[in-house]
């Protein structure tokens, strides 16, 4: 991939790795950025041989310090509510992906970066690593789904003093209140983050969709109907081939080889 393109992308260990590549702007999200990944996403979406997508940044300091400020700056607020409706239609696209997403956090992540992460399945961060949404600080909102996200990852009284205190915060406290799963020494930050990816493709593909999928539409449900949702899941399981393989393995105490079917 060529240095200039905004998003590099590397295919390896049925893996996907997307890289925010504006290092000189701080990785800083402009509209290019967002439709790159996007496209990326897409790809993604119906390439048999991706699994998994891991989201980093370029350099050893920044993830991403969130949306290109000097573009906001000169943009008109319709073109800003536009920019961020993009945004949003991406951290939905990772959401709703269907495969594993972690995000491995190699730096600061402010604003839209964070945003980014906090649709990924999973983030694990650099112990350098910073975190914020500083939105409020230029006039701003977190309109990328961080108003929406946060709430879901930390409780809504920790997003409430994040979010209106516009607060920095490290990767320990990120790990504390359960914005980050892990914080690891930067240079084993990657190695970490595909062990990590390991270990759920180790498992059945299709029982890892169908809890995710569970989880996720879950939070937008009673209690009641989200339980029966997972009741649905754990039914539709059963029907698959990787179930037999599982519960057979598991009764004839042997090591189980999903077909993801």
């Amino acid at each position: 991939m060529h240095a200039s393109q905004p998003v590099l992308y590397e295919e390896s260990d049925n893996i996907a790795l997307i890289t925010l590549n504006r290092p000189g702007a701080c990785n800083a999200l402009n509209i290019d950025v967002l439709e790159s990944i996007a496209q990326m996403l897409d790809a993604v979406k119906t390439r048999a041989s991706v699994r998994a997508v891991i989201l980093t940044g370029a350099g050893p300091q920044v993830f991403s310090a969130g949306a290109d400020i000097a573009y906001l700056h000169r943009a008109a607020p319709l073109e800003v509510r536009d920019f961020a409706r993009l945004a949003v239609r991406v951290t939905n696209r990772i959401e709703n992906l269907g495969k594993v997403t972690l995000a491995a956090l190699n730096g600061l992540a402010y604003g839209g970066g964070l945003e980014l992460a906090e649709a990924c399945m999973i983030r694990i961060a650099a112990g350098n690593a910073r975190f914020g949404h500083p939105e409020v600080r230029i006039g701003a909102v977190a309109g990328f789904g961080g108003t929406t996200r946060l709430a879901r990852l930390v409780g809504k009284g920790r997003a409430a003093e994040l979010l209106l205190r516009g607060r920095i915060i490290d990767a320990e406290e990120a790990v504390r209140i359960g914005l980050v799963h892990e914080a690891v020494e930067p240079g084993q930050l990657m190695r970490q983050a595909r062990a990590l990816v390991g270990d759920i493709l180790a498992q059945s593909p299709m029982a890892v969709r169908l809890t995710w999928e569970a989880l996720h539409r879950g939070l937008n449900m009673t209690l009641e109907e989200s339980a029966e949702l997972g009741a649905d899941y754990f039914g539709l399981a059963a029907s698959t081939e990787d179930f037999r393989i599982g519960t057979r393995a598991f009764i004839e105490k042997t090591r189980p080889e999903f077909t993801g079917r």
